[in-house]
């Protein structure tokens, strides 16, 4: 009987796969008891909106304003074979087997949700603004941002004459910590939800997307750039430290957590707006005409023939995002909705 129901589920999972309209499949199952029934839900993800950016993006543009929005790739049914009989594959499993998604290996890299903007011209429109701190946790946040960064400017000789060896040790560097609050931040959520068996309201998957997207930051980087021994111990140093230190602050203060993301992810815009500036007044030649890894080809969907600039862009829109989404965590409480749920596309800063 499991066999069969397994057969009909797959026919009906298939059936959602074609669908451009994300229809669902569930179907039960019964034991020999009579009393256990199981339930399978196959959902084809239409879009998942990281919200609205209008006050950083240049007013010069005639651009319309758009909101970020990441676009999730349906899932497709596994071939008979990879299954166990009577059991569903996992939406991961099922895009491991269909799409390669890594680097030479059959290893999914990252989920199905993935980066997606609106046009090039939106991208070459982003400009560095800075959003006045108001309350006590901005001012905390904006000046913690401040002391972190003009600290670490002196120490790795930051400046004016940046190569592309020193841009590429920076960005790894910087995309270590910045992967670390998402993920804090979801895990605390998610423990809580645990705890109080409470209703999340919808930060965690928001706040996980966050931290695999400043991951990807990482691993293209890594794909141009092989670090020594003495940076990688630093890394795991910096880690240990801050990840600890962000989680007890998140413990206490949510609010003051999410203030300090946003300031901190408004100097990664003009970190990547300075690179970009350099690129284009031909200070790094040697990117002019580089070809960027497969892995952010696939991940950002760029063209086959993408510039280093290109990238360059996607990333800095990144960052963008988490600004915004993290100055709207910080403006509203830690039990209110998610205004940037699946579904949702504009939102009110």
């Amino acid at each position: 009987m499991l066999k069969s129901a397994s057969t009909k589920a797959a026919k009906l999972l298939a059936l959602s796969s074609k669908s451009s309209h994300g229809l669902e499949a569930l179907f039960t199952l019964n034991t020999s008891s009579g009393r256990g029934i199981a339930s399978l839900s196959s959902h084809i993800f239409q879009e998942r909106a990281f919200g609205g950016m209008h006050a950083s993006v240049s007013p010069d543009t005639k651009v319309p304003m758009h909101h970020r929005s990441f676009a999730a790739q349906p899932a497709l049914c596994p071939p008979e074979d990879e299954v166990a009989p009577g059991v569903a594959a996992h939406p991961g499993i099922q895009s491991d087997i269909q799409q390669n998604n890594g680097v030479g290996d059959k290893c999914l890299e990252f989920g199905p949700v993935q980066p997606h903007y609106p046009s090039k011209e939106y991208l070459e429109n982003i400009r560095p603004q800075h959003r006045q701190p108001k309350t006590f946790a901005d001012y905390t946040g904006y000046y913690g941002v401040q002391i972190l960064r003009r600290s670490f400017d002196l120490v790795t000789g930051y400046g004016p004459n940046m190569n592309s060896t020193k841009w590429l040790t920076r960005f790894l560097f910087l995309e270590t910590v910045a992967g670390v609050p998402g993920m804090v931040g979801g895990m605390m959520r998610h423990l809580r939800s645990l705890r109080t068996m409470n209703r999340d309201k919808g930060w965690i998957h928001t706040l996980l997307e966050e931290a695999e997207n400043e991951r990807m930051h990482l691993l293209t980087f890594m794909e141009m750039y092989k670090p020594g021994g003495f940076f990688r111990t630093a890394v795991i140093g910096t880690q240990g430290i801050f990840m600890t230190l962000y989680t007890l602050f998140y413990a206490i203060s949510p609010r003051h957590c999410h203030s300090f993301v946003s300031y901190l992810e408004e100097e990664a815009v003009k970190t990547y707006t300075h690179c970009i500036n350099d690129i284009d007044s031909g200070k790094l030649p040697e990117w002019q005409n580089i070809k960027v890894p497969l892995i952010s080809r696939r991940y950002w969907r760029l063209p086959e023939n993408a510039s280093m600039r290109d990238l360059l862009l996607a990333i800095r829109a990144d960052e963008l995002c988490h600004a915004h989404v993290n100055t709207v965590f910080a403006g509203i409480g830690r039990d209110d909705a998610n205004p940037f749920a699946p579904g949702n596309s504009n939102v009110v800063a």
